[in-house]
């Protein structure tokens, strides 16, 4: 039965950014709740076991040396005010010498924020304020950059791995190439046709983000004295910003049997390279969760036509943007067992010479990440051309980013467009 007034879900069409939006919404609350259940289920016993442990012995204490609850409760209070400074019963680094406040603000910038220190005057929480806004700005500058600087050396050690399987695929048998001129002339075509696969980048960025894990833990448990599973675990705490303070690297004043001064560089070393690899990571990882949602809502699209306009039928709608499904999924004019795909954009081409589903341009457009810089540098600069800026971004005045930053300044150079 057609739809009349609205739709059959009781509402008018939904923009699919919109539609996106709601569906990685319930999906996140979704992904909560069964998180929620499963640490509830293995931590939850932990902590009933731990309390009564706990309390049997406050009780024993108390009676063994004759100390009333309420004296007991009041200094242990105390301890957990002194734990709150910074001061431990085991010997450790001071916190706020000037090693310790370095060590401090790389975590506030880097935004992993461990706990284990934290400003107690007024005038240190005001100046945090004001420190970590400013820092914690420039550092995820700083990730973006690195992440499309990654991402071009990703792109070009992949197009000279294609190259050299292109150049030996177009020699003959006897080892004499064709026709040098059409040889030639095709072979290029088809390398500046070609783009590297998400999935290749993703694969590369998760192998060197469990390589600088591994060696990092390698190098703390031997310092630290934790467990090789252990190490992991904080590696990957630390290296995705969480912090969560549990297990904190570098805070004994010496480290017996090492180089205290050769551990700590290596802590910083490994720590700001894990960050980086992991950020990196997450933004591939969250263009294939992109490329989930797509693909839900073209599932979506069969039972309720009227939630997501079909093209053609709204002439003044502008076209949709950054739309991007696996090739097997998209209408075909002319389906073909050989290339698999539907012959109908430039994006195509390039995934029938990748072999992949998703081109390299679909892998920048899903995350809406750097539409101006990182798009030319994986077209481009793996072919070894010199990037140059789009002439939208001259007229504009906008330039590209990563991230957060790929987004506003996508937002920004769309609203000077339609101005």
């Amino acid at each position: 039965m057609a739809c009349r007034s609205g739709c059959c879900c009781g509402s008018g069409p939904i923009n699919e950014d919109n539609a996106r939006f709601l569906l990685l919404a319930l999906f996140i609350v979704v992904y909560l709740l069964c998180g929620a259940a499963v640490f509830s289920a293995l931590e939850h016993p932990k902590e009933r076991e731990a309390k009564e442990r706990w309390a049997q012995r406050f009780e024993h204490f108390s009676q063994k040396y004759n100390l009333s609850k309420k004296e007991l409760n009041n200094f242990l209070r105390n301890y957990e005010e002194a734990n709150v400074a910074g001061i431990r019963v085991d010997a450790i680094r001071p916190r706020w010498d000037f090693t310790g406040a370095f060590y401090f603000v790389g975590t506030v910038v880097s935004t992993i924020g461990f706990g284990m220190t934290t400003p107690a005057t007024i005038g240190g929480k005001v100046f945090l304020m004001f420190y970590g806004l400013l820092g914690c700005a420039a550092t995820i500058l700083f990730f973006n950059l690195f992440l499309e600087r990654v991402i071009t050396v990703i792109a070009f050690v992949l197009k000279s791995c294609y190259e050299r399987r292109h150049n030996k695929a177009v020699l003959p048998q006897n080892g004499r190439q064709v026709s040098e001129g059409n040889g030639a002339s095709g072979a290029g075509e088809e390398l500046a046709g070609w783009k590297p696969s998400v999935y290749c980048v993703m694969l590369i960025l998760g192998a060197a983000a469990v390589l600088v894990s591994c060696c990092a833990s390698l190098m703390y448990s031997a310092a630290e004295g934790w467990g090789y599973l252990d190490s992991l675990y904080f590696c990957f705490v630390a290296f995705s910003t969480i912090g969560f303070g549990d297990m904190v690297s570098s805070q004994r004043v010496a480290y017996e049997g090492h180089a205290t001064v050769a551990y700590r560089l290596g802590n910083f070393f490994f720590i700001l390279t894990g960050v980086c690899c992991i950020y990196s990571l997450f933004n591939v990882i969250s263009i294939v969760i992109k490329q989930v949602l797509n693909w839900l809502l073209r599932r979506l699209e069969a039972p309720c036509r009227c939630c997501f306009p079909r093209r053609g039928h709204h002439p003044h709608r502008h076209p949709r943007r950054n739309v991007v499904a696996p090739g097997h999924l998209r209408a075909r004019r002319d389906p073909s067992i050989e290339t698999d795909a539907i012959n109908e954009s430039e994006t195509d081409t390039g995934r029938r010479l990748s072999g992949e589903m998703i081109s390299m341009r679909d892998f920048l457009a899903a995350n809406k990440v750097n539409l101006a810089i990182m798009q030319k540098q994986l077209s481009e600069m793996a072919v070894g051309n010199q990037r140059q800026s789009s002439s939208s971004s001259r007229q504009n005045g906008f330039s590209g980013g990563v991230g957060a930053l790929g987004i506003m300044n996508n937002r920004l150079a769309e609203t000077s467009v339609d101005r």
